[in-house]
């Protein structure tokens, strides 16, 4: 008995060294066997291993299939094959607002809408309204939502959850996974799967906009909590589906621009302010010129300045020092390419 014991343990340890497939437990069929999802979209009856716990198969767990039979080897941890990555309390982002130049309106209503109602809840209780359910940051790539939206996470006791768009959309379709705390932030940079609908004509199509009409499903209200807020990020609000940007889906809409000639200085002083400049850089002279230039180019500027800087083994950034940062960043060759002459 105990060698056959033994030599059942060693076939167990063989098929799972064997690399295997990640799947998708959907259903119970008997004792000694299931319905499980692959990535490739099927799902298959299989097998189970004897020594797997059956408690743990429960709908939509994470599972190793053997790469030939697809027999269920191992149920895998929740984490194992999530679709966002989260970031703990201990790893929440360390951006706070003063990491943050200018934006002084954006980071007012941001607070209003994300920050005061997982900390101060009563507040909005005593005035008898709800607090805003979502948040969509508008404006040109650089211009800070992503910062803010961090900074805004940095304040609060919230596991802070940041999720691309495109990470919802696999090559195969698969199952969306919602995943819940009790107070959270959730950051979608949501370009990717929320443009307006159309007549899907693939199945790639199909699948993103399934995903979002799961995502506006989950936002109307179904298992509503205060205590889950989310934050969106697009750089063409126009593009973005009505459905999902109408009041009680976001209630609040914050344009991020250009920064003007006040918020480029603030954004100048917060970047250079660990530097060490020499007293003839003037930041002044940046700040007039009438470049467009976003929050993230002015940061770029001063980081290619020190660089240079460095290059010239010197402890000190010079004026030329940020001139070529600033012509390497903002001013491109004037060559004007006869291509079609």
């Amino acid at each position: 008995m105990k060698r056959e014991l033994l030599r059942a343990q060693e076939e167990v340890k063989r098929i799972k060294s064997v690399p295997t497939i990640i799947g998708q437990f959907l259903e119970m069929v008997d004792q000694n066997n299931g319905i499980v999802g692959s990535t490739t979209g099927s799902n298959y009856y299989v097998r189970i291993l004897s020594t797997i716990n059956r408690e743990l198969l429960k709908p939509s767990a994470s599972v190793a299939l053997h790469r030939h039979s697809h027999a269920l080897v191992e149920v895998l941890p929740p984490e194992a094959n999530s679709s966002i990555s989260l970031l703990t309390q201990s790893e929440k982002p360390d951006v706070t607002y003063s990491d943050i130049g200018g934006c002084d309106i954006q980071k007012q209503e941001i607070r209003e809408a994300v920050e005061l109602p997982l900390t101060h809840h009563e507040l909005y209780k005593q005035i008898g309204i709800d607090p805003p359910r979502g948040v969509l940051l508008d404006g040109p790539p650089g211009t800070g939502k992503t910062m803010l939206a961090k900074a805004v996470a940095n304040h609060t006791t919230a596991a802070f959850i940041r999720v691309s768009g495109s990470e919802f959309v696999q090559k195969y379709l698969g199952e969306v996974r919602i995943i819940r705390y009790s107070l959270s932030i959730l950051h979608y940079d949501i370009d990717a799967i929320a443009t307006a609908r159309f007549d899907a004509q693939t199945g790639g199509d199909r699948e993103v906009q399934r995903i979002l009409m799961e995502l506006l499903n989950q936002m109307d209200g179904f298992d509503q909590t205060v205590n889950v807020k989310v934050i969106m990020a697009t750089n063409r609000a126009d593009t973005l589906d009505p459905a999902l940007i109408r009041p009680c889906r976001l209630d609040r809409k914050i344009k991020f621009p250009l920064p003007d000639r006040r918020q480029k200085r603030l954004v100048f002083q917060v970047c250079t302010a660990k530097m060490n400049l020499s007293d003839e850089v003037d930041l002044e002279d940046y700040v007039s010129r009438p470049d467009k230039i976003s929050s993230a180019e002015i940061s770029a500027i001063c980081q290619e300045a020190g660089m240079h800087a460095v290059r010239k083994n010197r402890y000190v950034i010079l004026p030329k020092d940020f001139e070529k940062g600033y012509r390497t960043n903002v001013k491109k060759p004037d060559t004007d390419f006869d291509f079609y002459k």
